[in-house]
């Protein structure tokens, strides 16, 4: 883990299940490097968690905010979190 790494804890509401809002998400977040997970939840909304350099974790906060083509984006709450220095990858979590 680098000195200038983030990690963010997110949920997103709208129009964001069944839209392929996971799968854009874990895409944009193996473009910019980051690490993490993302996953449905009951209530119809989309969490996700993403880690890597500053910049990197700041404009997947912003790509949240418009989402995939298909999706509708009503609202984005952010908390930073410490980050994890063991986690790899992306992936899609169906917990």
């Amino acid at each position: 883990m680098s000195k200038g790494e983030k990690c963010w804890h997110a949920l997103v509401r709208g129009r964001v299940q069944g839209v392929f809002f996971r799968e854009y998400t874990r895409r944009k977040a193996e473009e910019l490097g980051l690490a993490g997970w993302v996953r449905n939840l009951a209530d119809g909304r989309v969490e996700t968690l993403f880690q890597g350099e500053a910049s990197a974790v700041e404009a997947m906060g912003r790509w949240l905010r418009t989402g995939s083509p298909l999706s509708l984006v009503e609202g984005v709450e952010i908390e930073e979190r410490t980050p994890d220095p063991d986690r790899r990858g992306f992936e899609i979590r169906y917990d």
